[in-house]
This record gives C-alpha cells, structure tokens and sequence, in this order.
C-alpha cells in the first residue's frame, strides 16, 4: 500500500511540474513590452493576405546577414541589404514581381525578379528557382517573411547558404 501511494504521490508532484508553466503568467524579456490584450487570431482571406503582403514589402528594406554553408557548417556572415521599390501580383496563380535594389557582395544593382509567392498558413513563402542576377549567375531562394523578419535558404552554382533579417519601413513608404 505505502509503494501504490507513493506512486501517486510522484505522479501527481511530475504532473504538476509539467503543467506549472503551461499556467504561470511569465512576464516579458527586458525592454519587451507585454501586449495590452491578446489578439485574437482572425483568418484573413487571400486577397486580405495579398495585401497585407504588398504593404508589409513595397518600399520596404531588409537589412540583414548571409552566410554560405560548407559541409553543413554556416561560414562568416556577411552583410546584404534589399531595399523593395515595388511588389505587384501577376494575373491569377502564384506568379509576382518584386522589383528591388540589391546590395552585397560589393554588388549594387536594380532588377526585377520573377517570383512565385507560396503561403504557409498566413506566411508567405518567396521562392525563386534559377532566377539570373547581373554578374552572379543564377539563383535559388525560399525566404519567408513574418512578423517585421525574414529567414530563409539559398543556392547559386555550387555553393548555397543561409539568410535573415529584418523588414523596416521609411515613415515615408508608411
């Protein structure tokens, strides 16, 4: 009898431990302020998500970091900047230009790009494949963008790597 109740005595005490954090109210990191409400999660529809997407990226920058992956290790980081000029879906499908200034790699240019958009739930996905950039060859992307961030993967001749960073807009393009 004693063992039986020290049993349930554990599994209680282990449960308890388990559930404790899914209930304790954590307050936020320093310098993060904690939301006034929850929001609560409303389903746009396409077309919403469409929009939300062209104003979230037209006159946009991102600023951020690349790296090339050499036998699964990510190499130095280096810096890369796009600033968007314009985004405009093509009619019907999943077909879009992102029309940007490029810079890295001591490169500066303007182009546009051919893109597909994919949708991942309300995150869009944009994915390039064989895509020719002035001077760099072609190129292969998935870059998601989400919350004022993008993260994503890239490929070009033999070498490929890795690239995130930050979505800002000018109060101008606001």
């Amino acid at each position: 009898m004693k063992t039986n109740n020290l049993i349930r005595l554990m599994t209680a005490m282990v449960a308890m431990v388990a559930v404790w954090p899914l209930t304790a109210e954590e307050e936020p990191a320093e310098g993060v302020k904690k939301p006034e409400k929850e929001e609560k999660n409303v389903e746009l529809t396409q077309e919403q998500l469409e929009e939300r997407f062209v104003e979230t990226l037209s006159g946009a920058t991102l600023t951020g970091k690349f790296s090339v992956v050499v036998e699964g290790k990510a190499g130095e980081e280096k810096e890369d900047k796009y600033t968007i000029l314009s985004v405009s879906k093509l009619t019907g499908g999943e077909a879009w230009i992102i029309t940007a200034r490029v810079r890295y790699g001591g490169k500066d240019f303007t182009m546009p790009f051919p893109v597909l958009v994919k949708w991942a739930g309300d995150t869009p996905v944009i994915t390039v494949d064989d895509v020719g950039v002035p001077g760099g060859g072609k190129y292969t992307a998935r870059v998601l963008i989400h919350a004022g961030a993008y993260a994503g993967t890239w490929s070009g001749g033999d070498h490929g790597g890795l690239m995130s960073g930050t979505v800002t807009r000018t109060e101008k393009s606001k």
